[in-house]
């Protein structure tokens, strides 16, 4: 039974919210194996920002923590981000190892005089997996009244792969084209087992470097600027203060999240030659490496002088 609190926010969300972007929210959910309804998993992070925030400030005004711990609790927005992207990272792994048995297959069944629908709603029934999902959902879109072809570039499209999304583009114009689709299946088939090992190969001859980048990132920066805001509360606390010394700190946390933001771009190009999934990087990143910085800058002093 759903709390009386979760129903009256889901409810003012669907009313305030245009459904456009409640479907592309709804979307994103399913791309991570969410199947929570969009509204009711915003009104559930309300809540939890609400409880979460009461009790970080009971627990601040009896404990005299830094108020800049009130801001905890919204890095639930980069989490999920986050894991959505790891996500759709794992089904998108998934899918493309399973994508070349699943066309030799379907060139299979269309060999022994299936047709192309007939052998998709067969292979549908008896697979597992985010490919056999993808499919189940175009077969029923295709029986309540969708354009097949629409529904095969919108299957192509959720997939998130641009190997696949070009594979299935192919198939599409050779079925318009009237060629032979076993043939034509049976052949990219082949060309995209050959392309995934290639993209196995690169993506394992550059992790080296992406390990080394995200250790500078998350480990060594943020550990050495936080050192230097230690240094400048030692100074402080000795009277001797400077302009330098009080402008280190906050330069430090602007140069740290500049470059956790760019150690994300790179990684991004490295790994896939763009920029455009470097924000899946970057955020992450970003969170840990601020949350290292803002452990050693305000309990490294305590630390320090405990050992001593």
């Amino acid at each position: 039974m759903k709390l009386k609190s979760v129903f009256i926010i889901s409810n003012f969300v669907e009313n305030k919210i245009p459904d456009k972007y409640l479907s592309k929210f709804e979307e994103f959910l399913l791309s991570g194996s969410i199947f929570t309804p969009p509204s009711e998993f915003l009104a559930w992070t309300v809540i939890f920002l609400v409880v979460t925030e009461i009790i970080l400030v009971s627990i601040s005004f009896m404990l005299n923590l830094p108020s800049s711990l009130l801001f905890a609790p919204f890095l639930i927005f980069p989490a999920i981000y986050t894991y959505v992207s790891v996500k759709q990272e794992q089904n998108r792994t998934k899918i493309e190892q399973s994508a070349p048995d699943f066309l030799r297959q379907l060139s299979s069944m269309l060999k022994v005089g299936l047709s192309f629908e007939n052998a998709m709603e067969d292979m549908s029934k008896y697979g597992k997996g985010p490919l056999y999902d993808e499919m189940r959902r175009t077969i029923l879109e295709i029986r309540m009244g969708r354009n097949f072809d629409e529904a095969w570039i919108s299957m192509s499209k959720r997939l998130k792969s641009r190997e696949l999304e070009r594979i299935f583009i192919i198939i599409l114009d050779g079925r318009r084209s009237g060629s032979s689709m076993a043939d034509v299946i049976m052949n990219v088939s082949d060309d995209l087992r050959d392309l995934l090992a290639i993209k196995r190969e690169r993506k394992s001859s550059v992790m080296m470097a992406v390990m080394f980048l995200i250790i500078s990132a998350v480990v060594a920066t943020p550990f050495a600027l936080g050192m230097v805001s230690v240094y400048a509360q030692f100074m402080e606390s000795f009277g001797q203060v400077s302009d330098l010394v009080m402008v280190a700190p906050l330069a430090g946390q602007i140069y740290l999240i500049i470059h956790s933001l760019l150690i994300g771009l790179i990684i991004s190009v490295i790994m896939y030659g763009s920029f455009k999934k470097g924000i899946k990087f970057s955020i992450p990143i970003v969170v840990v490496s601020y949350g290292i910085f803002y452990i050693i800058s305000n309990f490294g002093v305590s630390l320090i002088a405990g050992g001593f």
